[in-house]
């Protein structure tokens, strides 16, 4: 299908007062948690018998995620009748994405195929995540005619539209991020602007400072592209593309390690450059939810915790960098649910090294314990409530009504 064989779609709004309120009762009835608001509303902190739990100020879902599911309960009501697809995962969160799945909402690869692409009609209805999604696949479904409801989060867009200014001034983007990630691939896509712009993907210090290496002229062009692969746009060389960079981010990553691998590319620079830092800029493009739950949870660390268990999808960036944090200082478990709380001797979570589920015994403190809880961005209070009661039980406790 050619990009003129259907005039674009008309915008519908979907956010009427009427759906909305029929929008917001159903989120309310799948995701809502009583328990989680009495104990916010007691401080954050929980105690009963020997067992003393203790909230996050900050976890759980943020107004992005909120958004995003809003409008894909809205376009099931608004659309009752056609197919609606989804690019990938609403949000990084299995429950959350089997509750999308049950609502009729077909499944569609973040990166589709010729064949998902044959699928589409005219007729139907294509949801884009929260974390975008490449330039080249939304124009690909504009031109079959689709009818776009668009999810993206607004921290998400702020970043498209620096990488869009950088490739629009010859300013190669470096974006530190998880390149597989769709978030960093969307912004990597708005990176290129029109056609002459730019990128090259960082996902760590040890990264940044292999090109900060080639800035102060320690190793080659080739070296890079060797290093990188996979992680820059076409046509990019080292020697050219390199001159000037702006530092992105994807906008879930640790704001720490972001102002580092800025901090150090700007050094870099400096060195290249007699001290002169003109060919250097950056935008503070950190998510605010992100920001604010990991404060939190350096805030949560400051309690003498037994234990912190992190509760959230295992491809959640957010998520991951909260278990990140609080391993450096208690005894953490990143868990994707309740069910993963087996016994108080046996528990299965996510290692961040192996990047597998592991399963792991004599986890649950006896005696007297205070147990930290926080979850990620893209984690429902209903998956936190069933983490809390089935803690509870697990050490005996009494739950009152």
């Amino acid at each position: 299908m050619t990009a003129s064989a259907h005039a674009p779609k008309a915008r519908v709004n979907l956010r009427t007062p009427d759906i909305m309120a029929r929008v917001h009762e159903e989120v309310e009835n799948h995701y809502r948690s009583e328990w989680v608001e009495r104990i916010r509303n007691a401080g954050g902190r929980l105690v009963i018998g020997d067992t003393t739990i203790v909230l996050a100020k900050a976890f759980g879902f943020c107004y992005g995620v909120e958004r995003a599911i809003d409008l894909a309960y809205a376009a099931r009501k608004v659309f009752p009748d056609q197919r609606i697809f989804l690019l990938g995962e609403i949000i990084h969160n299995p429950d959350v994405n089997a509750q999308i799945a049950a609502m009729g909402i077909l499944p569609l690869s973040a990166r589709p195929t010729d064949d998902e692409f044959m699928r589409l009609t005219s007729n139907d209805v294509l949801i884009v995540p929260a974390f975008g999604s490449e330039v080249a696949t939304v124009n690909r479904i504009k031109a079959i005619g689709c009818q776009i409801v668009d999810t993206t989060c607004g921290d998400v867009m702020s970043v498209w539209k620096r990488v869009r200014q950088n490739a629009k001034e010859q300013v190669t983007s470096i974006i530190h991020g998880k390149s597989g990630h769709e978030e960093t691939r969307a912004t990597a896509s708005q990176a290129m602007g029109a056609g002459g712009g730019h990128f090259l993907v960082v996902l760590n210090l040890s990264e940044t400072d292999r090109v900060c290496e080639f800035l102060r002229g320690k190793i080659t062009r080739e070296m890079i592209l060797s290093e990188f692969v996979g992680s820059y746009s076409d046509g990019f060389d080292p020697d050219l593309h390199l001159k000037r960079i702006g530092v992105a981010n994807q906008t879930t990553m640790l704001r720490s390690e972001t102002e580092e691998v800025q901090q150090r590319l700007k050094n870099a620079i400096a060195d290249r450059d007699g001290g002169d830092v003109g060919n250097f800029r950056f935008f503070d493009t950190i998510c605010g939810a992100t920001q604010e739950r990991q404060d939190a949870l350096f805030d949560l660390l400051r309690t003498q915790l037994d234990v912190l268990l992190v509760v959230g999808g295992y491809n959640s960036s957010n998520t991951t960098h909260l278990a990140e944090i609080g391993e450096k200082a208690v005894s953490t478990y990143f868990i994707r649910n309740a069910q993963c709380l087996e016994s108080g001797e046996a528990i299965r979570h996510f290692d961040l090294h192996q990047k597998v589920e592991i399963q792991s015994g004599s986890w649950l403190p006896v005696g007297p314990a205070v147990i930290g809880i926080t979850a990620g961005a893209s984690c429902p209070n209903n998956l936190i409530e069933e983490a809390i009661l089935r803690v509870l039980a697990l050490r005996g406790e009494q739950v009152p009504g």
